[in-house]
């Protein structure tokens, strides 16, 4: 049987203090920046849940083909990580802007830090907003 999602609510308030902190201002910095985005827990990378914003329709080359979320922040053991799932023709926005966004390690469309201050949350913000306009990692090739 499926284990049952925390509400965001129950998610952030299991959180040890520190964590908590830094996950409720990145949650408010994204719903300020994208406010149509609703937040909705979610599973499926790894064993805790995430928090997902928006939602797009992906198919993949093998045919595979599914909804995932658009923005997804999540607090790992170690580290956060915040996913803008967005890309086109020309690569994927966070693999294009790793270099504006501090002290962070990235991936196509990840954004790992280990705290606050070493993520340029007005950077990640503005691709947050630039991932709502898009719609989606659908158009990557």
């Amino acid at each position: 049987m499926p284990k049952t999602l925390p509400t965001l609510d129950e998610f952030l308030a299991a959180l040890p203090d520190d964590r908590r902190d830094t996950m409720t201002t990145v949650h408010k910095a994204i719903r300020k920046a994208v406010p149509k985005l609703a937040p909705v827990m979610m599973s499926g990378m790894g064993p805790s849940p995430l928090i997902g914003y928006g939602k797009y329709h992906y198919k993949s080359a093998s045919g595979r083909e599914g909804d995932w979320f658009l923005i997804g922040l999540a607090a790992g053991k170690k580290d956060y990580s915040l996913h803008i799932c967005v890309g086109d023709k020309d690569g994927y926005l966070v693999e294009r802007n790793a270099a504006k966004l501090g002290k962070v390690k990235t991936g196509r469309s990840c954004i790992n830090f280990k705290k606050l201050e070493d993520l340029k949350i007005d950077v990640a913000m503005r691709l947050v907003k630039q991932a709502e306009k898009s719609g989606g990692i659908n158009a990557v090739v």
